[in-house]
């Protein structure tokens, strides 16, 4: 098969850093004066001059490595205000930064890797030249504490497997919410947003959540079609508290406001569910590994309820023997759904293959690759977790099949594949 490997590898890059709230301990209502108590009231105790002069010692240490800085400040400071029912009109805009300023902390986000990426058509083809596509990747960023988040890359492809990203802003945010600490959001659903003066692939979206707090893991972004004729775009992701895991959706229309949903039922108990871009039928379908080991078709009438299914795809050659996965949401052609899947074999060596599913019964194996079509191989199996390749989602350009893929759980790689080879190759 005449795939193309591009040269272009992303790696982690600990100079990537985002301001992020730091939480301090509140006792709450009639407990002993806490951490954040205190520390408001030695900022409160400093006289106007002190307290300008920390502040300038604070900007001149981090306001150039970030964006609107004063403006986290300031937000950051309204969080604790409403904590602890302070009186800001009393209270001078020097002391509120600085009070904000203790509460926030700079994290590099991408310190540790840079992996496991999807890809998706982006949400605006205006100017597009015949042959070039806009695509938008969403990747897992993991930074200290091996927390995994969610950060995105745009770029444009071509249809001569040329492709270019579009640079990354100097200054990375975090979304967030509205009118709510972070620190009292223990449940989903929650709704997050991406600041208005942000570019999205400066933007990362960190766990929310008591579910996601050590990650948002493996991100599967589709663009999913509705019966009415209008788009979403639609995420499967693993949320993880560190010791327990849970399957949510990512859910937006305008890449401004995402909805981060957890779902409910046997399935969703697993990781690395993976949806139809439609429903068929009348059904929303997924395909899951409910054991571990096997690959499901999952129907459901909600979106967000998903009971265990039907085996469909079981290890058969030696490079799956250990389990099988997918490797992304099905992609639909003429010949019927491509889903890209994920073997692992001796030695625990990833490798990805692929299966061709009926268009009206995805139950149903046409065909599937008796060889891997991607290995380790080479400088690609050193990394964080060696002799791993693995994707969360290719997207079809044309003839071709355009698959980021992540490499040793460290960094990510590109590959074009021609669809045509690849079902003949089944």
């Amino acid at each position: 098969m005449n795939l193309f490997n591009h040269e272009l590898r992303l790696h982690a890059d600990p100079s990537r850093v985002v301001v992020r709230p730091f939480h301090i301990a509140f006792g709450g209502p009639g407990a002993p004066p806490s951490r954040t108590e205190r520390l408001v009231s030695e900022v409160l105790a400093m006289t106007p001059a002190q307290a300008r002069e920390e502040l300038e010692i604070v900007l001149k240490d981090f306001e150039a490595r970030h964006w609107q800085t004063r403006r986290v400040f300031m937000t950051r400071y309204d969080e604790i205000e409403d904590l602890l029912q302070l009186d800001g009109a009393a209270i001078g805009d020097e002391k509120r930064q600085l009070i904000g300023a203790y509460f926030c902390h700079e994290y590099s986000y991408a310190a540790a890797a840079l992996m496991n990426p999807s890809a998706v058509p982006h949400f605006d083809q205006s100017g597009m030249p015949p042959g070039s596509l806009r695509i938008l990747m969403s990747m897992r960023a993991v930074g200290e504490g091996h927390i995994s988040s969610v950060a995105f890359r745009e770029g444009i492809i071509t249809d001569r497997n040329q492709m270019r990203l579009a640079p990354e802003p100097p200054f990375a945010t975090a979304v967030d919410t509205i009118g709510s600490d972070q620190q009292s959001i223990i449940d989903g659903p929650v709704t997050v947003y991406r600041h208005r003066d942000s570019t999205l692939s400066g933007t990362v979206i960190f766990p929310f959540t008591a579910a996601q707090s050590k990650g948002l893991e493996d991100l599967r972004i589709v663009h999913f079609q509705h019966d009415d004729g209008s788009y979403e775009w639609i995420g499967t992701y693993t949320a993880y508290n560190g010791s327990q895991i849970q399957s949510e959706l990512l859910r937006t229309r305008d890449f401004r406001a995402f909805d981060l949903v957890p779902m409910t039922g046997a399935a969703a108990r697993n990781k690395g569910m993976a949806l139809f871009p439609r429903t068929i039928d009348g059904q929303y379908m997924m395909i899951g590994r409910s054991d571990g080991e096997n690959l499901f078709l999952l129907k459901s009438n909600d979106l967000t309820h998903w009971d265990d299914g039907e085996k469909i795809l079981t290890p058969v050659y030696p490079w799956e023997l250990v389990q099988i996965g997918n490797c992304g949401p099905p992609i639909e052609l003429d010949e019927g759904w491509l889903l890209l899947t994920h073997g692992v074999g001796a030695m625990r060596k990833y490798s990805i293959g692929a299966v061709l599913l009926d268009k009206n019964d995805p139950s149903k194996i046409i065909g599937r690759t008796r060889e891997p079509l991607l290995a380790a191989k080479d400088q690609d199996r050193e990394g964080y977790v060696p002799n791993v390749v693995y994707s969360c989602g290719a997207v079809r350009h044309g003839d071709t099949l355009f698959l980021p893929y992540g490499i040793a759980d460290s960094s990510i790689g590109f590959a074009f594949v021609p669809i045509g080879e690849l079902l003949a190759a089944m």
